[in-house]
C-alpha cells in the first residue's frame, strides 16, 4: 500500500509513520534521508543538490523528484511505502503524479492528521531540550523533576528556535497556505481519510488501524 501522510508540523505524522512502518512492513520515504544519501555518495543529483544547499537555496522539485524516481523502485518499496514531507505544494504533487504515472504506480491512501493550531503551539512551545544530550521534555506532558533543569545533570534546558511560538505559527501559516490545498487536490485522485490528531498517540494509531482494516 502506498500512503501519503498529511498534517501540520508537530501534528504527530512522524510518530504515526513509525507505527505504519511496523504495521505494514513498508519504508518511510524521507526527502531529507534521500538528500543526505545522494550528497554523501556524491551522485550527480547529490552534487547538484549540494550546490543549492551550499548557497542556502531550496533544492528544486525536479532534483527531489529525480532522487525519488530511483527510490520508489527499490526492492523495499515493492509492497508500498509511506510519503511524509513530500509533496508539500500543488506543483510538487503534480510533479509526483507524472513520476508515478511513468512508474505505473499510484498513491492508494491519503491520511490527514488534523490538530488545531493552538494545540500545535502548546505541543511544540512546551518542549524543553537538554542541548548536550538531546533529551527532550515537555512542561505539560513530560515535565522534568525540577522546572527548567535536566533530570540527569541538573543543567539548564532550552527552547529550540523551531519551538518558539512565533516560528511555530509561521510554519503553520505556510502549511495552511501551501500544504492544506493538497487535501482538496487528492480528493478526486485517491482515498482521503481524516483522523483526529488530538487523541492520544495510541488512539490515533487505532484510528489508522480501522482505516487499514
Amino acid at each position: 500500500m502506498k500512503i501519503l501522510l498529511l498534517g501540520p508540523p508537530g501534528g504527530g505524522k512522524g510518530t504515526q509513520a513509525k507505527y505504519l512502518i511496523n504495521r505494514l512492513n513498508i519504508p518511510q520515504i524521507s526527502t531529507g534521508d534521500m538528500l543526505r544519501e545522494h550528497v554523501n555518495n556524491k551522485t550527480d543529483l547529490g552534487l547538484k543538490a549540494k550546490e543549492y544547499m551550499s548557497a542556502g537555496a531550496l533544492v528544486p522539485d525536479e532534483v527531489i523528484l529525480g532522487m525519488m524516481k530511483g527510490r520508489l523502485v527499490d526492492k523495499d518499496c515493492n509492497n508500498g511505502y509511506i510519503l511524509d514531507g513530500f509533496p508539500r505544494t500543488i506543483p510538487q504533487a503534480e510533479g509526483l503524479d507524472l513520476l508515478l504515472e511513468e512508474l505505473d504506480q499510484k498513491i492508494d491512501l491519503i491520511i490527514v492528521i488534523k490538530v488545531k493550531d493552538d494545540n500545535i503551539v502548546e505541543r511544540m512551545g512546551g518542549r524543553r531540550v537538554h542541548p548536550s544530550s538531546g533529551r527532550i521534555y515537555h512542561i505539560k506532558y513530560n515535565p522534568p523533576k525540577n522546572e527548567g533543569k535536566d533530570d540527569q545533570t541538573g543543567e539548564e534546558l532550552i527552547i529550540r528556535d523551531d519551538d518558539q511560538e512565533n516560528t511555530v505559527r509561521k510554519r503553520l501559516e505556510i502549511y495552511h497556505k501551501e500544504t492544506s490545498p493538497l487535501i482538496e487536490y487528492y480528493k478526486s485522485r485517491s482515498r482521503v481519510c481524516h483522523i483526529d490528531g488530538e487523541q492520544s498517540i495510541d488512539q490515533v494509531s487505532q484510528s489508522i488501524d480501522k482505516i487499514l482494516s
